[in-house]
């Protein structure tokens, strides 16, 4: 599995462990929901800061969503 993949499908299981829905990260973020759609599918790249925010928020390292490390 690609990076990209593996972001899209570690944001998909967190998103769903907060039992939160596309649309609320997607605001969240300041974007569509079919953008974020896009990221959980593995389809686009994210800019860092997106990244950082996406970490801080499911306080996970960037490494974790990345599938650089298993520890979150």
């Amino acid at each position: 599995m690609g990076p990209l993949k593996i972001l899209g499908e570690r944001l998909r299981l967190l998103r769903m462990e907060k039992r939160m829905r596309q649309v609320d990260i997607a605001e969240l973020l300041g974007i569509t929901q079919a953008h974020y759609q896009r990221i959980e599918k593995g389809k686009i790249n994210i800019p860092t800061l997106t990244l950082c925010i996406l970490a801080d928020y499911f306080e996970v390292s960037t490494d974790y969503l990345l599938g650089r490390s298993e520890e979150r």
